[in-house]
């Protein structure tokens, strides 16, 4: 079982490629408020809807301070068709080898049509200016989680 993160917890240090072949690290927003987010696979109805989501509010989660990490393990090429196709306007991310979500605890068991499997855990951390975890929600629904996610934080429309 992998460890979940707490409140309070100092975020795991990354660098990973996004859609455009660029290294981004999460210690370039040092200082500064991030969402991080773990998605199961690009282009697919849920994790499209909840990256729509987040582009949509892009603009009012940076009024308040926050930028938007979205990490799957799908390769960039199939990121960039996916922000493409979908006009995504947030940063995505990289993890082929799953590292990350292991390190963030969002790669484990769960329960998919009621067998057990391991995979991608949908989940979201905040990660405060400095670099601890401020919250984290696991096992996420793709549908409503990014206004709830602005309700539990207080940012308005």
């Amino acid at each position: 079982m992998t460890s979940r993160l707490e409140p309070g917890d100092q975020a795991p240090a990354f660098s990973l490629t996004d859609d455009t072949g660029q290294t981004v690290s999460l210690s370039d927003y040092a200082g500064r408020k991030v969402i991080v987010y773990f998605y199961p696979a690009a282009m697919t109805p849920g994790c499209t809807k909840q990256a729509c989501d987040f582009s949509d509010s892009i603009e009012t989660l940076r009024r308040d301070g926050y930028e938007v990490l979205g990490i799957s393990k799908d390769a960039p090429a199939k990121l960039a068709t996916f922000r493409e196709r979908d006009h995504l306007t947030i940063t995505l991310l990289s993890d082929t080898d799953l590292a990350v979500h292991r390190a963030y605890g969002a790669f484990g068991e769960k329960k998919l049509y009621g067998k057990t499997v391991e995979g991608v855990l949908r989940s979201t951390f905040v990660v405060a200016e400095d670099g601890t975890i401020s919250h984290a929600f696991y096992n996420v629904k793709a549908t409503g989680h990014v206004a709830k996610l602005r309700r539990d934080l207080g940012i308005a429309d």
